[in-house]
């Protein structure tokens, strides 16, 4: 089994807008430091222009509203890069390009090897986590981390 995660976010402004270009200029960089990272899987992209990431693939019709789907190899493989790359800084900053939610925005779940998640999939997962809470098929951080001890 490897694991997806999904994480959404809403973008203070448009990706052309000068309050989000620091974070836009550095999407290419960070990306591709996930993509050499080992357990690396597999990444749902856009059209593969320079600086858009995933952005231009929003959630409903709002632009602004992207997100990130990705499939590791394992939990210590995407811990290490969250929390031991350059990835940390910009996800430190956060609250500089992005709006704060009010709900959960972050789900991973375990997928069959070979298994690229749909968006709408992933977004249904994140839809179980909030209405049912953590269990072996959605899930966060604390939940996963106390599974393995």
């Amino acid at each position: 089994m490897h694991l997806a995660e999904l994480n959404i976010g809403r973008l203070l402004a448009p990706t052309d807008d000068p309050l989000v270009k620091e974070f836009m200029d550095n999407l290419d960089r960070i990306n591709g430091l996930g993509k050499k990272m080992p357990g690396f899987v597999w990444m749902s992209e856009g059209s593969g222009e320079p600086g858009t990431g995933n952005t231009e693939n929003s959630i409903g019709d709002d632009p602004q509203f992207v997100f990130n789907l990705t499939v590791w190899e394992d939990l210590p493989s995407l811990e290490t890069f969250v929390y031991k790359t350059l990835h940390t800084k910009f996800m430190n900053r956060k609250a500089e390009w992005f709006e704060v939610l009010d709900q959960q925005h972050f789900v991973m779940w375990w997928v069959e090897e070979g298994h690229q998640p749909t968006r709408d999939e992933a977004l249904a997962k994140l839809d179980e986590l909030r209405a049912n809470g953590p269990s072996d098929s959605a899930f966060g951080w604390d939940w996963i981390r106390a599974q393995n001890g």
